[in-house]
Order: C-alpha cells, then sequence, then structure tokens
C-alpha cells in the first residue's frame, strides 16, 4: 500500500516522444451485430474534412504543471529485488549474462547508460511477472476451457518468447499454467520468467518484418544456427565479434532490422481469435495495433526506407526513437570488457522502455517481493518516473480555441492535441483518457463539472462505470454534468453486446481514441478505424478533437474560473469488476487484491485554467 512520506523528487528526464504511426490489414469478417441505436453510419471514403482554423493561444489562458495535480507518493519501503537470470538454452541466455558486459555504463557526462540498469524494471522484462497479465490469462482460460491450449500457446509467445521458441523449435506449443512455464519445475521455467529478454529481441530475424506474416508473434528466429554462429544482431556495422563469440555462442552482426518499427511490430501487433454465442471461432480480432496506427499516420514510414541509427530520419519517427531514446551526450563505450578497437557511440539507444502504464508500475512496487521481481524498487522507481515524465510533457497538449459568455450561458471549445504517433490510450483495451472541465465561483464553490476522478478510479458521470454493460458515448458538445468526454475502446461480442472478455471481442463499438496526426479517419481500415459517434464528428480528426461545453450559470454574477484537465488510466473499473467475476482464481484474486491497494487516482497528462469576468463586464470572445 502506497503512503505519503515525503515529496516527490521530479526528474526531468528529457525523453524525444514524438512517436509512431500507420498502414493497413484488410478488415476481417465476422465483426459485430451492433443494436441500431449504438451502430454510426461509416463516414464516406476519402471525405475531406473542414480545415482546422489555427488560432493564437488565448490571452489569459494558464497552462498548468499536470505534475503538480493528482501527486503520487513515494512509496516507503526499498527491496533490492534478485538478481538477474543467468539461464543458459539452446539458443537463448538470461539477461543477467548479457549484464556481465553491458552494465557499468556511461555517457562522456558520467550518465548511467547500463542497459541491464534501464531495462529491468520496464514492462518488458516483467512481461512474464505482470500480474494483470496472469490474472487475465487465467480468466480467459476458465471461461474458454476448449481454448485452453490455444490461450496459453499465443500469450506466452510474446510474453515468454524464448521459453516459447525453444519449444516450438521442438515441435511443441507453449504452456502456462499446470505442468508449463509458470511451474518452477519446468526445463524452461527460468528463460520463461526473463520476459522480453535481451537475446531474444536481438535474434529477431530480418523476416516477413511490418507484414501479417510476422504480426501476433509470428517473428522467426534460427534456432538450427549452433554457438559461436549464432547471430546477435544490433544496429551498429563492423561489430566487434571475438568477445561475444568467446563468451556467449554468439556473433555480433549488424542488423538493420534493429532501428526500424517492425521489428516491435511482431509482438505489438495482436490479432487474437473471438467465439459467437455457440463457442464456436468466428474470426480474429484486433487487440492492439499500434503499427498499424503508427504507418497511417505522418509518423510513419516504409520499412524500405531504414536508415543508419545515426542519421536523421526524413520520413518519419520510429518506436525506437521515442520508446528507446538516444543518449543526449554520446560518446557510450557499449562494453564495460571493450577490446581497444571498440568505438564510442554517439548514438546509443537506453533501453527506457516507457510507455504509460503508470499504476502497473506502482503495482510491481508495492509486490515486489511477492512477485519475485528482478529489479530492485529504486530502479522501478525510475522508470515510473521516465513514464510520469513520458505522459505530463510529450503526450498531448490542451488548449483553449474559444470562450465567450452570453447572458447566463458559458460556451467554451477546448482542443486536445495527441502528440504521439499512435492512438492514444494505446494497447490493451482498458486503458482511457477523458477530459474533466469544471467551473466554479469566485468562492470556489463548483458551478459546473463534468469528468470528476472519484477515490475508486470511476468517472462521475460515466454512464460504463455505473453500469458495466453500457458506455458513456463520444461528445462534440457537452451540456450536462453527466455528459463525460472519454477516449477509449469499448469492446462488443458478435450480439453486439459489450464485453471484457477477450476471446468474446469480434470489434469495438466505441473506439474514438485520439488519432496521430495525418491520421484520415475516413481511409482507415476497419481493424485501426473510428468507431461510435466520433466517425460523424468533424472535430475529431488526425492529430487532435475539440470539445465544446455549454454552461448555464444561472443568476451568479461571477466572475468565474473554469479548469479543463486530461486525464489517464490504465486500468477502467468495468474491466476490474469484470475480471473480479473470477476472483476464486488464485492468481485473479492476487491481483484484485493488489489493485485494491494502489492508488486508483488518474495521471493528469495537461491542463489549463481561466477567468470568466463577472456580470456587467465586457469580454471579448476567445479567438
Amino acid at each position: 500500500m502506497r503512503h505519503q512520506r515525503r515529496n516527490r523528487l521530479t526528474v526531468v528526464i528529457a525523453i524525444s516522444f514524438l512517436l509512431l504511426g500507420g498502414g493497413f490489414i484488410a478488415g476481417l469478417p465476422g465483426g459485430p451485430t451492433l443494436p441500431a441505436a449504438l451502430a454510426a453510419p461509416a463516414p464516406t471514403p476519402g471525405k475531406r474534412l473542414a480545415p482546422e482554423t489555427n488560432r493564437p493561444v488565448p490571452a489569459g489562458v494558464e497552462t498548468i504543471d499536470p505534475r503538480q495535480l493528482y501527486v503520487r507518493p513515494v512509496p516507503p519501503l526499498w527491496r533490492g529485488g534478485l538478481a538477474l537470470s543467468s539461464f543458459v538454452t539452446r539458443n537463448f541466455v538470461g539477461s543477467g549474462r548479457c549484464a556481465n558486459c553491458h552494465t557499468l555504463l556511461t555517457d562522456r557526462d558520467g550518465n548511467d547508460m547500463s542497459i541491464s540498469n534501464h531495462w529491468r524494471s520496464t514492462m518488458m522484462a516483467n512481461a512474464a511477472r505482470d500480474p494483470l497479465w496472469l490474472a487475465k490469462v487465467s480468466s480467459e482460460v476458465a471461461r474458454n476451457p476448449a481454448l485452453r491450449k490455444v490461450i496459453e500457446g499465443k500469450c506466452v509467445i510474446c510474453h515468454m518468447p524464448a521459453a516459447a521458441t525453444e519449444v516450438h523449435a521442438d515441435g511443441g506449443q507453449g504452456a502456462l499454467f499446470g505442468p508449463g512455464f509458470l511451474n518452477g519445475n519446468n526445463p524452461l521455467h527460468d528463460a520463461a520468467m526473463d520476459g522480453v529478454t535481451c537475446s531474444f529481441c536481438h535474434q529477431i530475424q530480418d523476416k516477413g518484418l511490418g507484414t501479417e506474416a510476422s504480426f501476433s508473434g509470428k517473428y522467426t528466429v534460427d534456432t538450427a544456427a549452433v554457438a559461436p554462429g549464432r547471430a546477435i544482431f544490433g544496429p551498429y556495422r563492423d561489430p566487434v565479434t571475438r568477445t561475444m563469440r568467446a563468451a556467449e555462442g554468439f556473433t555480433p552482426t549488424y542488423g538493420p532490422q534493429t532501428n526500424d518499427s517492425a521489428l516491435c511490430a511482431t509482438c505489438h501487433t495482436l490479432y487474437t481469435p473471438y467465439l459467437n454465442a455457440k463457442g464456436q471461432v468466428a474470426g480474429t480480432f484486433p487487440e492492439q495495433t499500434p503499427y498499424l496506427e503508427w504507418r497511417h499516420s505522418t509518423f510513419g514510414r516504409d520499412s524500405a526506407k531504414r536508415h543508419e541509427i545515426g542519421e536523421a530520419d526524413q520520413h518519419g519517427v520510429l518506436c525506437q526513437e521515442c520508446h528507446m531514446p538516444h543518449s543526449r551526450e554520446g560518446g557510450v563505450i557499449i562494453s564495460r570488457w571493450a577490446p581497444p578497437e571498440i568505438k564510442a557511440k554517439d548514438h546509443f539507444s537506453r533501453h527506457f522502455f516507457v510507455g504509460g502504464n503508470v499504476m502497473m508500475l506502482e503495482v510491481l512496487e508495492d509486490n515486489n517481493a511477492l512477485l519475485g521481481l528482478t529489479t530492485p524498487d529504486s530502479k522501478l522507481e525510475d522508470t515510473r518516473i521516465r513514464t510520469l515524465h513520458q505522459l505530463q510533457t510529450e503526450s498531448a497538449r490542451l488548449s483553449l480555441v474559444d470562450s465567450r459568455r452570453r447572458g447566463n450561458t458559458l460556451s467554451a471549445t477546448v482542443k486536445v492535441k495527441n502528440l504521439v504517433g499512435h492512438k492514444f490510450p494505446t494497447g490493451f483495451p482498458s486503458r482511457r483518457l477523458w477530459l474533466h472541465f469544471r467551473v466554479t465561483d469566485d468562492s470556489g464553490g463548483v458551478v459546473f463539472e463534468s469528468g470528476r476522478p472519484l477515490a475508486d478510479g470511476a468517472i462521475a458521470g460515466n454512464d460504463n462505470d455505473a453500469d458495466p454493460a453500457t458506455f458513456e458515448p463520444h461528445y462534440d458538445r457537452i451540456t450536462r454534468a453527466d455528459q463525460v468526454q472519454i477516449y477509449e475502446t469499448i469492446m462488443a461480442n458478435t450480439d453486439g453486446r459489450v464485453t471484457y472478455t477477450l476471446l468474446r471481442a469480434a470489434g469495438f463499438v466505441k473506439d474514438n481514441r485520439l488519432l496521430p496526426a495525418g491520421f484520415d479517419k475516413t481511409t482507415a481500415p476497419e481493424d485501426i478505424g473510428v468507431h461510435g459517434r466520433a466517425r460523424q464528428d468533424d472535430n475529431f480528426r488526425g492529430g487532435s478533437d475539440q470539445v465544446t461545453y455549454v454552461v448555464d450559470l444561472g443568476n451568479r454574477p461571477g466572475p468565474f474560473t473554469v479548469t479543463a484537465e486530461l486525464l489517464y488510466d490504465s486500468i477502467s473499473p468495468a474491466f476490474a469488476a469484470d475480471l473480479n467475476r473470477d476472483a476464486e482464481l488464485p492468481l485473479v484474486g492476487q491481483f484484485s487484491r493488489m489493485l485494491a491497494r494502489a492508488d486508483r487516482r488518474p495521471v493528469a497528462v495537461a491542463a489549463i485554467r481561466w477567468k470568466v469576468p463577472g456580470a456587467g463586464h465586457r469580454t471579448a470572445p476567445v479567438l
């Protein structure tokens, strides 16, 4: 449990976070049949949206530092964590063996560049120990027991890739529960629990990347190669090979794919099978598609236009450039036991792998020993601070487009700008982003409030929090406190009903997540398209959305203060409540207890504030 002990030391990490954008896969058959009230007509393909008006920043609008809102306390307990794994299998070695040479690295100014210090506290490193993932897989298997092998096999491919690859090389299929990889007696247990380990990612071959042939964990690793001829890929030409060949049996090899978003797409473009009401497999569902969203935006680029790691990219922004930002000062010797011929690198990717999942990093910190993590709390805290920094400085902006008062009515239009190169929020469909809009009078009394966050993680006025079978629609104009603009995905089954079970999700009844710049919703394929009322909203476009609030001020004379906040949460209460229906399952019960002790307050991504004069004062509209 987290406690207020001291003010946070805010460590500002200058992360270059412009992010990623889109391509396409043809829409898959078997989408949900939706009730007419929920369905929205598709926009005309190629329809030209009205040009967006670029207005100057209005005078008197204050940008609030989001780091000062909903401040999350530093935990009081600091645990050391277990040692990194030093397993050895036929094709892989543990991260602890890599750390023997790739730790205690610095740049020319003495900043820590150690790969293991950065990686070990990320969600990539802890993919196999992620308690939400373990709980969700356990629940899906319990609800769909006939597909147990399919579910477990699909999930371990990307969360336990080294172990899964070894089993596949022998003609088998990975399993998670029972005698599977979670079992300490399984011969591949240690390899599995090392998560997305170093020797896995760096062995992915340059085959089929960026295409459907490699999506959903269909990466290629050469399991026929034998030591010391096993290629281990990196982004630098002419690598020195003798040390790693002798120490670990790998031959360092130039691999341009390591500087290509298509490498990340092997696991971060995920399609899962879904069942109809009869329990029959009816198609596949685009559970996560950030790579395809990226390719459909101005951030995206073709894999045929690869560039060297030290070259400026003229065609887009790679996943690696945001999630593995280069060292600023350069001069990094990439091995602590470096042969004399190794040259310092000025373009060295820091293995931060920062996303937006602040709450899960806090859960890991709070339960380090219970989960058997191989990272000290201090490193988890480093990653958590980097994640907060990315969310609060590099992900989105708020601005005021228009604010005017006519008699007792206030009208204000707020613009939300997406800075990242895929939809925001992205990834797993439990995440949401929303606008909290509040008007107060000169005594601090609340005149109007939409989107107020509650202590249990719910949002006041959100239909989905009140009744998980429903959801809050997309809005262009808000006139009541029980209307909330929430950017999220809502899954539907083949009967058109809201579902939280992945293997019943046939499509999205709502997907109004913020689009990346350059994303054309009128031409986007169904798998990455906009779903629900946002498809008809001309103010919801690539890179931004605008929402107009119309507030009845009553007979209050004013003046008034208006605040708009953009808030983020990685696990919605409805999703958590649905998972908790299986709380009798040990892994589900464990995660539910962890979540109950967690800080459920949102992360403030951006915030602005402005004044509205009192009655009798002339005020020009903000233009």
